[in-house]
């Protein structure tokens, strides 16, 4: 508790420069944890230029981007309340998500030494499949938020009637 603490404290503190942090310190993470868990690797055989590839990555994309990106959207939707939340994860997966990998993925592809030609090919087959998981990920809390509005609803079925929930928030 007392790491999260801290934590807390330098977010409060300088909350720029720890998101762009912990962006690039997750996105290393998680390469170390494809690199070994997934791909078993083994230390010897870790591609460390990879994972310092990802970090950066984190640190100089998607930290500023998203970072940017949420005091945008907390601006455009102020607020707090559950309502609320879900209108910001309704525009970020609508709006922001298909944005942000249509860039993410063509600078991933140029850092791995695609040509201009490879790069589109790679993004045109690998983009409807990243957007699709994106939101399967992204679900999760929109279902935790209609959960919550289920005893509003009344007996409607919120997860076959979508448009209804939406029509609510308006």
């Amino acid at each position: 508790m007392a790491l999260w603490r801290a934590y807390q404290r330098a977010l409060a503190a300088h909350p720029w420069k720890v998101q762009v942090l912990t962006a690039g310190s997750l996105m290393g993470l998680g390469d170390i944890i494809s690199q070994q868990l997934v791909e078993r690797r083994g230390l010897q055989e870790h591609q460390r230029g990879r994972t310092l590839t990802m970090m950066s990555l984190g640190c100089g994309f998607v930290g500023p981007v998203v970072g940017g990106w949420y005091k945008v959207l907390d601006r455009f939707i102020p607020g707090t309340t559950k309502v609320d939340a879900l209108k910001k994860m309704m525009l970020d997966q609508g709006g922001f998500a298909p944005c942000f990998l249509g860039c993410f993925l063509p600078l991933v592809g140029a850092l791995n030494g695609l040509s201009a030609k490879d790069n589109w090919a790679k993004l045109q087959q690998d983009y409807p499949d990243a957007l699709i998981t994106n939101y399967y990920v992204g679900r999760c809390p929109m279902c935790c938020c209609y959960l919550e509005l289920l005893p509003v609803l009344e007996g409607t079925s919120a997860l076959s009637r979508p448009h209804f929930i939406v029509s609510t928030l308006q």
